[in-house]
């Protein structure tokens, strides 16, 4: 397989600091083997955040190598999890990864769901909507961590096999943003998508910082909330709300069938 490179791109790490995480096809053709060709790749953002939805993407490639950036010294930037990566190295793959990807979709749900709920339920309902967004049905869905949100099956898929969340059979792999190019690929469009949907929503709601922070805790975010309140697009069943006795009241609080709220911070 031929090696993509895209034009010069100026690096923001140090020269000497090399990647040692890079994702890669060993799943994906594990699934192959089992006769999931299709097979989309999963990964959500958002999901500790304060403000904000979370969002989902489905991302679904040929199986051929992913573009990779070229440094001005040293070795390319691979894909990988967005986290690894600097937030310019973000948006110049986001750049990319559309007309490369076989297809990919994203999917959300708004602070009103996971108030409503839970996180589960919310995250389920967001990766239903990417993948039915879709234009082709995936065989399997490969999912990052070790929590099936979407329902299905664990372990490697039969073909044919259908589970109960859409209808896809589902694997999940801990460390799959890191190991897995369509896993990775949608972990940096779903963030550089909500991270963009969080800009947008700044100048609307000055002083929370949602242009930095994305929603997430952070000392501006904060001191705006304790001055200010949430806004619209906080979720009101978080439990930060339980540190500003000034706008407790606007707690919400689900039933104890409606699933968990806030699973992490991270």
């Amino acid at each position: 397989m031929t090696e993509r490179l895209l034009p010069g791109l100026d690096d923001d790490l140090p020269l000497a600091e090399v990647q040692l995480t890079a994702a890669g096809y060993e799943i994906e053709e594990q699934l192959v083997a089992a006769g999931a060709l299709r097979i989309a790749g999963v990964d959500e953002v958002g999901r500790g955040a304060w403000a904000g939805p979370v969002i989902v993407c489905a991302a679904i490639t040929d199986l051929s190598a992913p573009p990779e950036l070229p440094r001005p010294a040293g070795n390319p930037v691979r894909l990988t999890d967005s986290k690894l990566l600097t937030a310019r190295h973000r948006e110049a793959f986001a750049k990319v990864l559309p007309g490369w990807l076989v297809s990919y979709a994203f999917g959300a749900a708004g602070p009103e769901e996971i108030d409503e709920f839970g996180m589960t339920k919310a995250l389920r309902r967001a990766a239903v909507r990417a993948l039915e967004t879709l234009p082709q049905r995936p065989d399997a869905v490969l999912l990052d961590g070790n929590h099936n949100y979407i329902g299905g099956s664990w372990g490697v898929v039969s073909p044919g096999e259908r589970g109960p969340g859409g209808g896809w059979p589902v694997r999940c792999e801990i460390k799959a943003d890191q190991r897995s190019v369509s896993v990775a690929a949608a972990s940096v469009l779903a963030k550089v998508h909500r991270d963009r949907l969080m800009a947008d929503l700044a100048p609307r709601h000055p002083g929370y910082g949602f242009e930095g922070n994305a929603g997430y805790p952070s000392p501006v975010h904060q001191q705006a909330l304790a001055a200010f309140g949430p806004t619209r697009h906080h979720r009101l069943s978080w439990s930060y709300l339980d540190d500003l006795p000034q706008w407790k009241h606007l707690k919400k609080h689900r039933g104890p069938r409606a699933g968990e709220g806030q699973l992490t911070l991270l």
